[in-house]
């Protein structure tokens, strides 16, 4: 049984996940002002401003960065330990 992740295919979901996250909470907060939580995006994306083209835009390409650096980070972590533990069970279910 293959325990990897591919990383290419979970990097691009990871990462249309989050920026299609981002993309939701933006139009939130257009509908919802409110309840704006613009304030949060701008700590957490660096360029993004507030509620405009150019920003939401800039908070995109970022969102979807951030997907890649989770998928750099996770995935080798991921593959690692999930080797580590398929061949511990083989293992001792050779014995």
């Amino acid at each position: 049984m293959n325990t990897r992740i591919v990383f290419v295919a979970f990097g691009h979901a990871t990462s249309i996940f989050l920026a299609t996250t981002f993309a939701l909470c933006v139009a939130f907060d257009v509908l919802f002002p409110e309840h704006a939580m613009f304030t949060v995006w701008q700590k957490l994306l660096p360029g993004f401003t507030g509620i405009n083209w150019s920003s939401f835009f800039i908070g995109l390409i970022e969102a979807y960065g951030y997907g890649w650096y989770i998928t750099l980070i996770w995935v080798p972590l991921y593959n690692v330990f999930a080797s580590r533990s398929s061949r511990r069970h083989k293992n001792k279910s050779s014995r």
